[in-house]
């Protein structure tokens, strides 16, 4: 099975509440990258990377894989995928350029695609392709409520509608102007859903040290589940010395870009709940690679999905790492078989591949040029 055409697209596809916003982004659209990998049998592969639907960044990202990895993938053999992984991400000119960002983003779509080839070949959904216990339960916790710019009665009537429809938790921002209106968002919000429930908290890494110590000490007195990138993303140090010094467990990942990032986070002890997100650090490839990592390590993976759960939904029911996964319903009506929640509880898809493949409606509804 050879690759005999690279495609490209690029989706913007409108969030469902018309806009959202966290401490550091407000945003209309989530976007989706990617890259359709045709094969002489006839089988195509489809990967994408998530985005905050800004043109002209992901038409970078589309350039990079239509001008700087299509020519090293025709003819190439699909099946190959962990040779075709090494040959992009470590070819000179790209790695000169950036490991990181929009390099690793458009080698995440690929890889994603070549896996979801390897696994329609096979005849097999790719979490069963990768040894995947059918039996295994996957927890939803919802992070489609919370934003920023709702008002406590939102926050609080959606996460009642959302417990009362099964959801196992939910997640809520945090990182106003006055950190005493988080306190006041996160008490009224367990007070409504009560203490059986988890809830997450997220800062979007907008705080600095002092203040992740003084408001994160307080967070045990509402049982908050983790406390997600309390602090710049890169800060290895300040996150080691947060994890000393509060109770509330720390959950990160979702702006680290290699294998190598996640060590040094988790041999400093600065994270508690690995959030690997395969669109984001190379792909299934390199995250199945952090995820051993956690696992060897008897740390939880919770993965960040910014491929809207598609693919690491097949992820989180193969690697024993992962017990549990955010629920955000965006783009569902873009895939063939999206990603479904019943009592609370993934429901394992039945189709080859990766859940990736895109319905020909959503390139037509949704798609930029």
């Amino acid at each position: 099975m050879k690759i005999s055409k690279v495609e490209t697209f690029v989706l913007h596809v409108p969030v469902t509440r018309n806009k959202i916003e966290d401490s550091r982004h407000q945003i209309t659209h989530w976007g989706l990258v990617g890259v359709i990998l045709h094969t002489d049998t006839g089988l195509c592969g489809y990967g994408y990377t998530g985005t905050h639907a800004h043109l002209a960044t992901d038409q970078l990202i589309s350039h990079c894989i239509s001008e700087t990895y299509a020519p090293l993938l025709i003819g190439e053999v699909a099946h190959d995928v962990q040779r075709l992984w090494a040959k992009l991400c470590y070819f000179p000119p790209a790695q000169w350029v950036g490991r990181s960002g929009i390099t690793r983003l458009a080698l995440s779509a690929v890889d994603i695609a070549l896996w979801d080839l390897k696994a329609k070949a096979a005849g097999l959904p790719l979490w069963r392709f990768l040894g995947g216990d059918s039996f295994k339960k996957v927890e939803a916790y919802n992070t489609d409520g919370g934003w920023l710019n709702w008002t406590i009665e939102e926050l609080v009537a959606d996460a009642k509608r959302l417990t009362g429809e099964g959801y196992q938790g939910v997640k809520i921002k945090i990182g106003s102007a006055d950190p005493n209106d988080d306190l006041e968002r996160i008490a009224a919000v367990r007070k409504a859903i009560g203490l059986r429930l988890k809830l997450m908290v997220d800062a979007n890494g907008k705080w600095d040290l002092p203040t992740a110590i003084q408001f994160g000490r307080r967070f045990k007195d509402y049982d908050v589940f983790w406390f997600e990138e309390p602090l710049w993303y890169d800060d290895i140090y300040g996150h080691t010395v947060l994890a000393q010094t509060i109770d509330t467990p720390i959950g990160l990942g979702e702006q680290l870009y290699t294998l190598d990032d996640f060590r040094n986070f988790v041999h400093a002890r600065a994270v508690h709940f690995v959030q690997a997100d395969a669109v984001r650090l190379g792909g299934v490839t390199e995250w199945w690679q952090v995820a051993d990592l956690a696992l060897a390590h008897h740390l939880p993976v919770a993965p960040h999905i910014g491929d809207m759960m598609q693919v690491h939904l097949h992820l989180a029911i193969a690697h024993p790492a992962c017990r549990l996964m955010e629920y955000i319903p965006w783009t569902r009506d873009c895939f063939v078989e999206p990603a479904t929640v019943k009592d609370g509880v993934f429901v394992a898809p039945e189709q080859p591949g990766a859940g990736t493949t895109l319905r020909a409606t959503a390139l037509e509804r949704y798609g930029v040029s």
